[in-house]
Order: C-alpha cells, then structure tokens, then sequence
C-alpha cells in the first residue's frame, strides 16, 4: 500500500500541471495575469500542494515568472523564446524522424495521414484546438516509433511555448501548418526516404521559427 500514495500525489501534481498549462497556452489565462495557488487549487478540486509543485514546473518550463513573496504570473510571448524552443523542438524532430523512418509500419503511416486529414478539416473549419490536437497526432507517431524518450520529454517540454504564438496566430486569421508540408512529410516516410522527411521536418520547423521572427 505504501508505492500507492506518491503515486496519487504525482497524478494530483500532473493534473495540475497539464490543467494549468493548456489554460496559458489556449489564453483562456492570458499573458501577464497573476495566479494564485488557493484561486487555481479550489477551481481544480485540488489542495494547494500540486498546484505549487505545478507552478514550479510552470516556471521552470517558461510559461509563469514568479517573485518570492510578491507574485507569479503568466509570462509574456516573447519572439526570442518562441524561436529558441523552435529551434531546440525542430531538432529533435529531425532527430527522431531520422530514427524512425525505417522502422515505420504500413499502419503508422495511416495513422499519419487520417491525422493530417483532420488537421487541413479543421484549419478549413478554423479550429484550433482540433488543428493542433491532429498536428501532435501525426508528428507523435515519429516521435513514439523511435522509442527516443529523452527527444520525447524535450519536446513535450518547449512545445508549448511555441503553442502560444500559433494559437494567436490562428485567432488572427492565419494557418496553424501546411498540410502540404505534413502529405510531403508522410509521402516521404511512406518511401522509406529518410533524408527527404528529415528535410521537411526541418522545413516545417524553420517555418515556425519565422513565425517567431515576424511576431
């Protein structure tokens, strides 16, 4: 009985922590506001403990700034983070597409295409939140067939400073990604050629990187 009780604690700190996160990233917390342990713990149904654990790991990853003893509050969008996280979660893409190319089955690339599918329906539709859930479908494929769980964290780490930018720019009327780039990408996996999709994977990341630069 004793391995169960910090295994519900870790649950309760992830909980917090993926709650907390996708309100910053979808702005439903918006940039510069300041939150509040007991606020956050009584909305989510939570003592105060994970939500703290939730914020340290907030502030660690870039999304909340705090002061001891006075505040912590949403961080700003800043183009310089956007493009340095861009840059760092290009790399591991390129590095697990490279790894798992060759061990992709016929049902991976599947995978990978009704994922694409739902991405282009729902940046037709102009919805977001389904055009982003697809996009980390199929690049998740890569990411999971390489069995690379470092690149895996890495990525889970830093992609959602780079969230941020893409939702507002989605809300402004721009696209999320191309969906030609990811038929290109998966044309590529489908052949077996590994230097082409590592080439449009970095493609697709280059391009948010100019996003970052343009912001």
């Amino acid at each position: 009985m004793e391995a169960i009780r910090p295994l519900a604690r870790t649950l309760l700190r992830d909980r917090a922590y993926a709650s907390i996160r996708d309100a910053i990233v979808a702005g439903e917390i918006e940039p510069g506001a300041v939150v509040r342990d007991a606020d956050l713990a009584e909305r989510l149904g939570l003592s105060r403990a994970p939500v703290r654990e939730a914020f340290a790991r907030l502030v660690d990853e870039g999304l909340l700034e705090s002061k001891p003893q006075s505040y912590t509050r949403v961080t700003q969008v800043v183009a310089a983070d956007v493009r340095d996280a861009a840059a760092v979660v290009g790399a591991m893409h390129e590095l697990v597409t490279r790894v798992a190319v060759p061990r992709l089955f016929a049902a991976d690339i599947e995978t990978m295409r009704a994922a694409n599918a739902r991405f282009a329906a729902a940046v037709t539709a102009g919805d977001v939140d389904e055009a982003l859930h697809a996009d980390d479908a199929l690049h998740d494929v890569l990411v999971r067939v390489s069995g690379n769980r470092a690149a895996a964290a890495t990525t889970a780490r830093y992609t959602p400073l780079i969230r941020r930018l893409e939702r507002r720019r989605f809300g402004e009327g721009g696209n999320c990604r191309s969906a030609g780039l990811h038929d290109r990408l998966i044309e590529a996996c489908a052949a077996g050629d590994v230097d082409e999709a590592v080439r449009v994977t970095a493609e697709i990341w280059r391009g948010l990187a100019e996003l970052a630069d343009s912001d």
